[in-house]
């Protein structure tokens, strides 16, 4: 019998915090916090945008190419290494 009555607490106190959580989350209040932060975070990233500095481009002629190649190596044979 007490065996029973413990499963049916635990039961019961499971299945009030499932509904005192949704009854929260879905509530007016959690709402309109929810709404201010996102709304403040959009503002500070606004903000925080037009203050990002624009760097000079310094990549200009970055690249150099060499046109000397190397005559003297051998073509490349898979199979021969593979036989020696």
């Amino acid at each position: 019998m007490i065996k029973e009555l413990r499963y049916l607490l635990i039961i019961f106190f499971i299945l009030i915090f499932f509904f005192l959580t949704i009854k929260y989350y879905l509530s007016d209040e959690h709402k309109k916090k929810y709404y201010r932060t996102v709304n403040e975070i959009n503002n500070n990233l606004s903000i925080d945008d037009q203050n990002i500095p624009i760097l000079k481009n310094d990549t200009q002629d970055i690249i150099t190419y060499v046109d000397d190649k190397n005559e003297k190596t051998k073509p490349f044979s898979f199979w021969k290494l593979l036989n020696e």
